[in-house]
């Protein structure tokens, strides 16, 4: 889920889609339990779980260009969300993605082309595969969804290696009805990691998948 939510374009040549993820990031072992959401403000629903089979595949430039500038780039399919996404630079837990329809076959959509070139006009080349197998719950209150809890089990694939990497781990995002200030969204992450490492999650080792897929 992403803040404000994202609406899809109708073609790969429509205007896409911008929106601001707010989330964290947690490590946790293959058999730890889900945490309990009691105490989370403004929160009185936990939606069943939601399957979704996610499978991305990540390219860059030979020299590592986007990486460089904290930028990724994917096409994935599964899931709501669907399509073509490039994730800007971090900032704090906020990042800016912005994304459009799968369009027809593997290539690269002139239109992500385009919005690439302010960071490279290099050719692109496969790096890394990682397929997701993920459960998503949705944490409402009276004015919609406070925030997306979600519990991924991780299989990579560096193609540059053919290094496969495994592991499990929990998003916590902010969605429409989080507290808009600072204060606020900091009070719903605290009780949010409250019942996180009661569970026995813990703080991510990295805050990408991308760059657990390749090692670093």
């Amino acid at each position: 889920m992403t803040e404000p939510r994202r609406t899809a374009g109708a073609s790969a040549g429509s205007e896409p889609s911008r929106a601001v993820e707010v989330e964290r990031k947690y490590d946790v072992d293959p058999g730890t339990p889900l945490p309990a959401w009691e105490d989370i403000p403004g929160v009185d629903v936990v939606t069943a779980g939601e399957h979704r089979a996610l499978d991305a595949r990540y390219l860059d430039t030979a020299d590592a260009a986007l990486a460089r500038a904290g930028v990724a780039l994917r096409r994935r399919t599964g899931g709501p969300d669907a399509g073509w996404h490039i994730k800007g630079p971090r900032d704090g837990d906020g990042r800016v993605e912005i994304g459009w329809p799968l369009g027809e076959g593997d290539g690269v959509p002139e239109a992500v082309t385009a919005a690439l070139a302010r960071w490279t006009t290099e050719p692109l080349i496969p790096l890394a595969r990682i397929e997701n197998a993920r459960t998503a719950y949705l944490l409402t209150g009276p004015a919609g969804v406070v925030a997306e809890f979600v519990d991924d089990d991780v299989r990579a694939t560096d193609l540059r290696q053919g290094t496969q990497r495994s592991w499990r781990e929990w998003e916590f995002e902010l969605g429409p009805a989080a507290p808009a200030d600072p204060a606020g969204r900091e009070l719903l992450f605290a009780a949010a990691e409250r019942a996180i490492f009661a569970a026995g999650g813990r703080h991510a080792a990295s805050g990408s998948k991308l760059a657990r897929a390749l090692g670093f």
